[in-house]
């Protein structure tokens, strides 16, 4: 392994703002320990209880989002490949900034980003309806992008952003990002 200047590092996310930061894969442990310490933070920041739950809730859906996708992966025999994934999350002035990455198959991600463009255009009267009316229908088991985007578009203070970097093996790295 190659030496890490830990200060350095150290100093870039303090100079960022980042205030956790997790690369790897995602286990049902290991998401509920981030959870509980960034709750933690947060409440020693004494932010509202509304900002709290949004940052924790975004936070979880984007982990467990990464996670549930890995699985997917792994039971289709394609494990490793898609196992890693990346939280980040940072504060951008007086509001808070929950990033999430990891590798998708490029046909996987369609739908995610048709719907992540069609959330820009909604207001947040259009946000509910779109939950209800997804609330009503039936989920289709293994089913990924849906109710999860709508809720965190509907905690966000922005649009949710989103890049996509590609590779050449069919695969791309997703980034998704919320402002509280």
């Amino acid at each position: 392994m190659k030496t890490i200047d830990l200060y350095e590092l150290r100093d870039t996310l303090t100079k960022d703002e980042i205030l956790i930061c997790f690369a790897g894969p995602f286990s049902h442990s290991i998401i509920e320990e981030l959870g509980a310490a960034v709750k933690h933070y947060l409440e020693a920041e004494q932010v509202t209880k509304t900002s709290l739950m949004s940052v924790f809730s975004i936070f979880i859906e984007q982990t467990q989002n990464i996670k549930s996708y890995a699985e997917r992966k792994a039971a289709e025999g394609k494990g490793n490949v898609f196992s890693g994934g990346i939280v980040v999350i940072g504060k951008d002035g007086d509001r808070y900034v929950v990033n999430s990455g990891n590798f998708v198959e490029r046909a996987d991600i369609e739908e995610a980003v048709a719907l992540i463009e069609r959330l820009k255009d909604l207001d947040p009267q259009g946000l509910k309806a779109l939950y209800k009316e997804q609330l009503r229908k039936e989920q289709k088991p293994g089913k990924s992008a849906g109710l999860g985007l709508i809720d965190m578009a509907r905690k966000a203070s922005e649009p949710l952003r989103f890049t996509l970097k590609t590779t050449e093996d069919q695969r791309c790295f997703f980034s998704l990002k919320a402002i509280i």
